[in-house]
């Protein structure tokens, strides 16, 4: 696990140190994903510099060194994540006649390409990666994202030069990174708690979305500078619509046994080549389905007790952390359990903006933070659960929309037309439910409408922006799915293409890099995915229970009593927070006076809710989280830049 940046000039740069230099301070930005080793390399003829950060996992040796060149001197590769499938795709490579040097997934990595070619070596690769490729022969830059997301990469122009990292804070190190907050793109943040990929908060700034490469070379880079808009030229290499709609045409058509035993398998083998690594390897442990999976697949084929982690929360309702401890002894794992307090998340909160780098407001960021600290105290990795609900149909909000979705049917077209017209003089009080709500979803065309009523925050994000307009996303689509598969089926997919990469996986991703650790998500396998989609309905969901199938696996492991548990959320007291200790915080981020002098929000639309929670409505605890979250990013993000402009 590893951090990159660099960047790409127009034309040729004038000095070769110079271009160096600059690189290096965009690479060190990102320490803390890499504190084991640093590394530069640029051509000035060409423009091109890599920077590198090295979390050493595979490989420990100076062999594994970052930008590494292949064997035959086209390619330079500087690559953040890891390929789980080198070993089998080395074997192939040596039959092939390649040698190596190391042990490291990287050299696999470049002797795949001067084999296959990119694309191919993607499209074998089973992993979470970016990539940045510079190819010295077609003079241009390759830059990549695996298929799921799970890690970030974005890229943007810092006046007339292309600049990439795996956080913006590599890109703020460049002098010429003035960009603006992108208006629109944080409408999509007060309804969504984070913005979406290609978006970002920066304007002529864009994430690459999953499964996408992009190619860039000066021309490219010249023409996209005036143009602001790159975005369009990303092109998918793995499509998670297409491929779920594959996995529809040509269903699982076996017994509950046969998918179970499939099922097993597959998440075997998806764990086992996820342990593999040359430091400590543990894993998150909630006490949850997703992660008591994950968990028992480790042990299962593991010689010695799997380190576990869990937190407890002092005097909370929702602690797992029981849970968690009563599985791990189960299962012989070597658990360790910390219990915090409220004044131990609340610390970790100032942090949280330059943790994030971008403006992030799902809440359970902080005790995702917790854990992974914690994590980092014994393993160098650690497996998560992430996945399972948007693979097996675990949320209940999936089963609310469909509710809603059923009733509107059997209201007449008329009567629908007329509540629709009425539902935006409710404004956000349709955020709180009963007839407002109702009227919010009344004119909805699809399934992705009424999902998208049921997971906004901010209704009407775009009235409380000043000077902006409604930014898209994947859930603007009325049928994300194109016709195929079920309401459930394309609820999964709104959910596995936004959701997924850019709240769950980001938060996993930030807070574990944070303190240096990998995370690793095995349920994520795309042949876990894959499969997932080709299962019937019953078999996720069956007599009221939800993942289905997964606790069948479960249950193989543990007893029943500990399979079917109340499912609880992570997630962290907003409203207390802001009712006490962070009040004051709250009050200087919000004070009407400082957000008409900042002119970004609409001072009409934003104060009077937060003067209205503080004299007792707590439902608006939600919009006000994300509002903050900006805010309090804002103040960071312009300190950040001053200093790079003091430097």
């Amino acid at each position: 696990m590893c951090g990159l940046a660099g960047m790409l000039l127009p034309a040729p740069a004038r000095e070769q140190a110079a271009l160096e230099e600059q690189a290096r301070r965009m690479g060190d930005a990102l320490v803390h994903r890499g504190p084991d080793d640093s590394g530069v390399w640029a051509d000035a003829s060409a423009g091109i510099a890599l920077a590198h950060r090295r979390l050493s996992i595979l490989d420990l040796s100076p062999l594994g060194h970052q930008p590494m060149t292949s064997a035959d001197g086209r390619y330079v590769l500087a690559y953040n994540g890891e390929v789980y499938n080198f070993a089998e795709l080395r074997a192939e490579l040596d039959a092939l006649g390649h040698g190596f040097r190391g042990h490291s997934d990287t050299e696999v990595l470049l002797a795949a390409i001067t084999e296959w070619g990119f694309d191919e070596t993607l499209q074998r690769s089973n992993g979470m990666f970016a990539i940045a490729l510079w190819d010295r022969a077609e003079r241009c830059l390759w830059l990549a994202r695996d298929r799921v997301g799970k890690k970030p990469l974005y890229y943007g122009w810092a006046g007339e030069t292309l600049v990439f990292g795996s956080e913006l804070k590599a890109l703020w190190q460049h002098p010429a990174f003035d960009n603006e907050v992108d208006r629109d793109a944080l409408t999509l943040l007060l309804r969504l708690d984070y913005i979406p990929a290609p978006h970002c908060i920066h304007e002529r700034c864009f994430k690459l979305m999953p499964g996408r490469v992009l190619r860039l070379d000066a021309e490219a880079v010249a023409a996209g500078a005036a143009a602001h808009r790159p975005d369009q030229l990303q092109q998918p290499f793995w499509n998670a619509r297409e491929r779920m709609q594959q996995a529809l045409a040509a269903p699982f058509t076996g017994n509950d046994a046969e998918a179970e035993e499939r099922l097993d398998a597959v998440l075997r083998d998806a764990v086992a080549l996820r342990m593999v690594a040359d430091v400590p390897v543990g894993v998150f442990l909630s006490g949850g389905t997703d992660s008591s999976v994950v968990a028992a697949l480790m042990q299962a084929q593991s010689s010695q007790p799997v380190h576990s982690f869990s937190i407890g929360f002092t005097g909370s309702d929702h602690d797992e952390a029981p849970l968690a401890k009563s599985l791990a002894q189960h299962l012989g794992c070597d658990h360790t359990e910390l219990y915090v307090s409220g004044a131990d998340a609340l610390a970790v909160v100032p942090s949280l903006p330059a943790m994030f780098d971008e403006p992030f407001a799902d809440a359970s960021q902080v005790p995702t933070a917790l854990v992974a600290k914690l994590a980092r105290q014994g393993v160098t990795v650690a497996l998560s659960g992430d996945g399972g609900d948007e693979l097996f149909f675990g949320y209940t909000r999936y089963q609310r929309a469909m509710r809603n979705w059923r009733l509107l049917g059997m209201v007449p077209a008329p009567l629908r037309r007329w509540m629709a017209r009425h539902a935006h003089t409710q404004g956000e009080a349709s955020r709180t439910g009963g007839l407002a709500a109702l009227l919010a979803e009344s004119g909805a065309r699809g399934i992705g409408d009424v999902y998208r009523n049921r997971i906004s925050r901010w209704r009407d994000p775009v009235a409380a922006v000043r000077g902006a307009q409604a930014a898209g996303s994947f859930y603007d689509l009325a049928d994300p799915l194109h016709g195929a598969g079920s309401p459930a089926d394309a609820m999964m997919l709104a959910d596995f293409s936004t959701y997924l990469p850019d709240d769950l996986l980001c938060k996993v991703d930030r807070t574990s890099m944070a303190v240096s650790l990998e995370a690793r998500a095995p349920l994520l396998d795309w042949r876990v995915a894959e499969f997932a989609w080709s299962l019937p309905m019953a078999m996720k969901q069956r007599d009221g229970v939800s993942k289905y199938l997964l606790k069948r696996v479960l249950g193989r492991y543990v007893p029943q009593d500990m399979v079917h548990r109340p499912k609880r959320g992570f997630g962290a007291p907003v409203s207390a927070w802001l009712k006490g200790d962070l009040r004051g915080w709250a009050d200087e981020l919000l004070d009407p006076a400082r957000l008409a002098e900042e002119g970004v929000f609409n001072v009409e639309a934003v104060a009077p809710l937060w003067q209205q929670f503080k004299q007792g409505e707590r439902k608006w605890h939600t919009h006000l989280w994300n509002v903050l979250m900006f805010q309090a990013w804002q103040a960071h993000w312009r300190n950040a830049r001053a200093e790079v402009t003091r430097a």
